[in-house]
């Protein structure tokens, strides 16, 4: 990503993010890159503010008390920061959902959560869960999408590098027998055909074309094999315990069950796949969620956390 592309992202994020008026100041202080002297910065952010309004994202100025003529702060409203998808196709729908379910997943680049990090030290208060879907990096593209799609339909073997928990690239090959969503992601379920068994992939984990490999009507899937009976399946799906502060992540908290609902913290029982997928779900929402087991995770997340305050001290 450019260091302009950055910035109109950490800015997005920040007007997206807070629960008040931004001045100008503190913009330049919370969001990277507005650099130089102050006019510079000036010419800089109105830029940026035409930049994004091309991309149809308005950036609203107002007053932090209108009886006075105090300075003005800008802002993004969450409500106004949808896309008008009435007129796409049920592919075409399916293509953005791909794309818009890999922004949890550059959480874990601390450079995605600079801008949130400076606000909070400023002492402004952030509500993370208001923030819509975005997408600034993605490591698959859609034509990987469908590409899954016609193997599927085809009934031909796709080969692919994929990224492990422990974020190592394997060689995979594989018959593919379904695609679906769960918790936010796709996956595609199929016969793995180094491991014998059929196996689950997330596809943003994906980290290479995928490849088409031998000819249509090589393999038939199984009568019984239903992809919504393999995303739900329990030996799929481990269970992390997180205190949660009270009010915020609600998406965490409406996929767990609550098992103690305290004044300040409520301690929930949240399913996951994968500890990558953990890390990212809980590194989105900072300070606001601890884990308590598995104990790994915790040990990973405190390492992630530490990660994010040293590259930004």
């Amino acid at each position: 990503m450019s260091r302009k592309s950055e910035r109109l992202v950490n800015l997005t994020i920040a007007l997206l993010g807070t629960k008040r008026w931004l001045t100008k100041s503190q913009i330049f202080t919370a969001v990277d890159g507005y650099e130089g002297e102050p006019d510079a910065k000036e010419r800089m952010f109105e830029r940026d503010k035409d930049d994004l309004r091309n991309l149809g994202i308005e950036i609203e100025v107002g007053s932090f008390d209108p009886l006075f003529e105090d300075e003005v702060g800008y802002r993004i409203r969450p409500d106004s920061y949808r896309s008008d998808i009435s007129e796409i196709s049920a592919r075409e729908l399916s293509l953005i959902n791909l794309a818009t379910s890999i922004w949890q997943g550059a959480v874990l680049d601390s450079s995605a959560l600079s801008a949130l990090i400076k606000l909070k030290s400023l002492g402004i208060d952030s509500d993370l869960d208001a923030i819509p879907s975005i997408a600034p990096t993605i490591h698959i593209s859609d034509e990987n999408f469908a590409t899954i799609v016609d193997a599927i339909a085809d009934r031909r073997t796709i080969s692919f590098t994929y990224l492990s928990p422990e974020l190592t690239a394997q060689q995979r090959v594989l018959e593919p027998y379904g695609a679906g969503t769960k918790g936010g992601y796709w996956y595609v379920a199929g016969l793995d055909l180094d491991r014998k068994d059929i196996r689950l992939f997330r596809l943003d984990r994906i980290d290479s074309e995928i490849a088409l490999q031998g000819k249509a009507a090589s393999y038939v899937i199984p009568s019984d094999f239903t992809m919504s009976a393999h995303l739900a399946s329990p030996n799929k799906t481990e269970i992390a315990t997180l205190k949660v502060r009270r009010g915020k992540a609600q998406k965490i908290v409406m996929a767990s069950t609550i098992i103690d609902d305290g004044d300040e913290w409520i301690v929930v029982e949240y399913p996951f796949l994968h500890q990558s997928e953990l890390l990212s779900d809980v590194l989105w929402h900072l300070d606001d969620i601890e884990i308590v087991k598995p104990l790994q995770a915790r040990t990973s997340i405190i390492e992630h956390l530490n990660q994010v305050v040293a590259a930004h001290e």
